[in-house]
C-alpha cells in the first residue's frame, strides 16, 4: 500500500543515514584526538582508570626530579669526603715522616696544619643548594622521595630513602689526653694497674731516666709480656721503648726512645688499653723500623685479650719502662666530633708523633666509611632513577594501549562511512521521490 502520509522507506533511510553520521563524527573524533576515549561518555571506566594512570605518571615525574636532586647533593658530599680521605692519607705520610730521628718536626707540624686547614674548606664547601650532609650541622638522615606506592583499595602512600649524614668536620670541640697526676702508692698498687716484665712483677713508678727500665728484651726473638690489670676512668698508662733501631732521614739508622701513651676513658676496659698501647707501638714499628730488625708487638686473644707482648729481633738489646697513674683525662677519642682530633695532633714531640700515628688511621677510617655509604647511597638512587623511569614508560605504554585509537582501522572505517554516507543520501533522496509516482493515478 502507498500512502502519501506515511513514508516507511524514507524514514529508514533517515535512521541509517544519522546512524552512518554518527559513526563518522566518532571516527573523526578519534583521528583528531587520537584516542578512541577521549572523554567518559566514550568508555567510562576505561577514562576512569587511564585518568588514576595518568595522574600516577604525573607524580613519577617528580619523583624522577627529587631522585636528581638527591643524586646531585649525595654527588657532592661523596666528592668532598673522597678528597678528605686523600687530604688525610697525606697527612699520615706526614706523621710516618715525623717518626723517623733526624727530622724538622716544626715544619712536618706546619705542613698537617696547613693539610688540616684545607680539610675544613673542602668540607665547608661542600654543600648542594644549601644543604651539606658532612659539617655535622646535623644528625638527622636526609629522606629523598623515591616512590607512590598504591594499594589495591586505591590509597597512596609515598617511599623514601634515607641517607645517613657523615661529620667530617675539623671545628668540633675536642680536647686532648692529660696524663694523671696520682702515682701508685706502692708497687703492689701499681701492679695492680699494670704489670711487665719475665715474672710479671715488675713495675717502675718513677720517670724513667734512660737507665733504669722496667726490663730489657734481649735480641734475637726476645719478648716481653705486659698484662693490664684495672682500668677505670682516668687510669693513665705509659710504655717506653729505649734503644729501639729508628730509620734516619735520608737513610741509615740510629737508636732512639719512643714513649706511647694511653689514658681511659669511661668506657674502656684492660682489653682496650692493651689493643690502644699495641696499635700505637704496631703502628710505630711499622713506620720508623726496618722489617728486617724483628720488631713486633701482638695482642691476647679470648681472656688474655689485657696482654700485650712485644718481641725484639734486632741485633741489640731494647730497654723497656712502664708507668701507670690515676686520675687523667681522656680526653676526646678520634671518632668523637668528626675529624675534630686532628686538631690535637702534634708531632713535634716523640710522644706527639707516636699518638699521632695510631690516631690518624681512626680517621682515615672514619673518612673512608663516610664516603662508602655515600657511594652505596648513590648506587641505590642511580637504580630507583633507572626503576622510576622504566616505570612511567610502562605505564603511560599501558594508558595508551587502553585509550589511543588505532589510526589504520580508523582511516579504512572513515573512507567506507564516507562512501555509505554517499549512499544514504542517495537512498533518502530517492526514497522522498517515492509519493511522485502516486500523481500518476490521478492523471
Amino acid at each position: 500500500m502507498s500512502s502519501i502520509l506515511t513514508n516507511n522507506g524514507a524514514m529508514v533511510a533517515l535512521q541509517t543515514l544519522k546512524s552512518i553520521n554518527n559513526d563518522l563524527s566518532s571516527t573523526q573524533s578519534q583521528i583528531s584526538t587520537g584516542k578512541s576515549v577521549a572523554t567518559a561518555k566514550d568508555n567510562a571506566s576505561v577514562w576512569a582508570i587511564s585518568k588514576v594512570m595518568e595522574s600516577d605518571v604525573k607524580g613519577f615525574q617528580g619523583i624522577s626530579d627529587s631522585l636528581a636532586l638527591g643524586q646531585s647533593t649525595l654527588a657532592v658530599a661523596a666528592s668532598a669526603s673522597e678528597t678528605v680521605t686523600d687530604l688525610l692519607t697525606d697527612i699520615k705520610g706526614k706523621i710516618v715522616a715525623a717518626q723517623e730521628e733526624n727530622v724538622d718536626r716544626e715544619k712536618i707540624q706546619t705542613d698537617i696544619t696547613a693539610l688540616t686547614e684545607q680539610i675544613k674548606s673542602v668540607v665547608g664547601a661542600a654543600q648542594f643548594n644549601g644543604l651539606n650532609l658532612i659539617d655535622g650541622s646535623s644528625t638527622d638522615d636526609l629522606k629523598i622521595l623515591s616512590s607512590l606506592d598504591r594499594a589495591a583499595d586505591g590509597s597512596v602512600s609515598a617511599s623514601n630513602i634515607s641517607v645517613g649524614r657523615q661529620n667530617l668536620s675539623v671545628t668540633a670541640p675536642t680536647s686532648s689526653a692529660s696524663f694523671g697526676a696520682g702515682a701508685p702508692a706502692d708497687q703492689a698498687a701499681g701492679n695492680a694497674l699494670i704489670q711487665a716484665g719475665t715474672d710479671n712483677t715488675d713495675f717502675a713508678g718513677t720517670t724513667y731516666d734512660g737507665t733504669n727500665a722496667t726490663s730489657t728484651i734481649t735480641a734475637s726473638g726476645g719478648t716481653l709480656t705486659f698484662d693490664i690489670g684495672a682500668v677505670e676512668e682516668g687510669s693513665s698508662f705509659r710504655v717506653i721503648l729505649d734503644d729501639v733501631t729508628v730509620n734516619v732521614a735520608g737513610g741509615g739508622t740510629s737508636t732512639g726512645q719512643r714513649t706511647f701513651e694511653y689514658v681511659a676513658s669511661a668506657s674502656d676496659g684492660t682489653g682496650d688499653v692493651a689493643a690502644n698501647l699495641a696499635s700505637q707501638i704496631s703502628s710505630f714499628f711499622g713506620a720508623a723500623t726496618n722489617s728486617t730488625d724483628g720488631y713486633e708487638v701482638a695482642q691476647g686473644t679470648g681472656t688474655n685479650a689485657n696482654q700485650l707482648t712485644i718481641t725484639n729481633g734486632s741485633g741489640t738489646a731494647m730497654k723497656v719502662f712502664t708507668e701507670a697513674a690515676t686520675g687523667g683525662t681522656a680526653g676526646s677519642s678520634a671518632s668523637s666530633g668528626g675529624l675534630g682530633a686532628l686538631s690535637q695532633i702534634d708531632v713535634t714531640s716523640d710522644s706527639g708523633a707516636t699518638g699521632a700515628l695510631a690516631a690518624i688511621d681512626g680517621l682515615i677510617s672514619q673518612a673512608v666509611d663516610a664516603s662508602a655509604a655515600f657511594g652505596s647511597a648513590q648506587g641505590r638512587l642511580e637504580t630507583q632513577s633507572s626503576f622510576i623511569s622504566n616505570l612511567t614508560d610502562s605505564l603511560k605504554s599501558g594508558i595508551g594501549s587502553m585509550v589511543d585509537a588505532d589510526m589504520e582501522e580508523a582511516s579504512a572505517r572513515l573512507q567506507a562511512l564516507q562512501v555509505q554516507q554517499q549512499l544514504g543520501v542517495q537512498s533518502l533522496s530517492i526514497a522522498n521521490q517515492a509519493p511522485q509516482s502516486i500523481l500518476s493515478l490521478f492523471r
